[in-house]
């Protein structure tokens, strides 16, 4: 689909509405951590229903591996920038790798999937980016960043997302092999994302039965929205 960009702009909206919450009224960690866990559950059903099953019916496991190859390869090298990289600086490249990386994995996702897809793929991502703000707005906040400053950086880095949609989309024009290698690497991208990102940050705080059924809740959501659209 050669308009998924557009499909993009609610998870942006999404990420400002947080920046703009965040900015005035802080949620606290406990509420932090639930939300963390509800968008991996969201984000990893959606990388189990929607990319996996294409990736293991592409017909290509060169493919296959090549393309997950470089998404670990691409991760890791994301994990060590973002070592190298300190304070708000620091945090907002990452960020904005991170929402950039989305982009492509949403734009691959219209292309390869369809739909059905492409739209079960940017709720995860909605939920996932409003998690970012929160992020980004926490550490600039305690940079003394000015309200107005701290949305306008989110707005500003968000707008990636619909860029790498853009990117993306000529993907629907090539070979089935290398729209699983594509696949492949948003799938790595993903699970990376809900691994070493989402829920690593989510248990800094101490654990609660509720806020760890938060990810599972997210999960049933996820799948449940797939049977109504399917």
């Amino acid at each position: 689909m050669s308009n998924a960009w557009i499909y993009t702009l609610a998870p942006v909206l999404m990420a400002v509405i947080a920046a703009i919450f965040a900015v005035n009224l802080r949620p606290g960690p406990v509420i932090v951590s639930a939300i963390q866990h509800f968008a991996a559950g969201v984000v990893f059903a959606a990388a189990a229903g929607e990319i996996l099953p294409d990736v293991m019916h592409g017909g290509s496991p060169v493919a296959t591996l090549v393309g997950g190859t470089v998404g670990v390869i691409v991760m890791l090298m994301v994990r060590q920038l973002e070592n190298l990289i300190k304070g708000p600086v620091g945090l907002m490249t990452m960020i904005g790798i991170d929402v950039l990386v989305d982009g492509l994995v949403l734009g691959i996702a219209f292309a390869a999937g369809g739909a059905q897809a492409g739209l079960l793929l940017t709720v995860a991502l909605t939920l996932e980016v409003a998690f970012l703000a929160l992020a980004l707005v926490t550490e600039l906040s305690a940079a003394n960043w000015t309200r107005i400053r701290i949305v306008g950086i989110t707005a500003s880095i968000m707008l990636l997302l619909p860029f790498g949609a853009i990117l993306a989309t000529p993907v629907a024009t090539m070979s089935d092999a290398v729209v699983t290698g594509f696949l492949s690497f948003g799938l790595i991208a993903l699970l990376y994302l809900v691994t070493e990102e989402l829920l690593v940050e989510a248990h800094e705080t101490p654990d609660r039965p509720w806020v760890t059924a938060m990810f599972f809740a997210g999960f049933l959501l996820l799948l449940s929205l797939e049977e109504v659209l399917a």
